[in-house]
């Protein structure tokens, strides 16, 4: 008699999940969102640190005057 209720019970959902069922692949689901997009946040932010993709007000001139200065320190 449980197993007939379990079936009414999922025909009725588009997805086939009881509610239970949905709510925790829900959590499961919010959860690693969630943690992706800490991640990739993170990764923007050091990647800004170690080369901004906009422009100083002088352009990248700052740049390439540090590269120049780093080429001319070890050659």
């Amino acid at each position: 008699m449980a197993q007939a209720d379990t079936d009414t019970e999922r025909k009725g959902s588009f997805s086939g999940l009881s509610d239970a069922e949905a709510k925790e692949f829900h959590g499961i689901f919010v959860t690693s969102f969630l943690i992706f997009t800490a991640i990739a946040v993170g990764a923007h932010v050091l990647a800004w640190m170690w080369r901004p993709w906009l422009p100083g007000v002088n352009g990248y001139s700052m740049i390439e005057s540090v590269q120049s200065a780093a080429q001319s320190m070890f050659s």
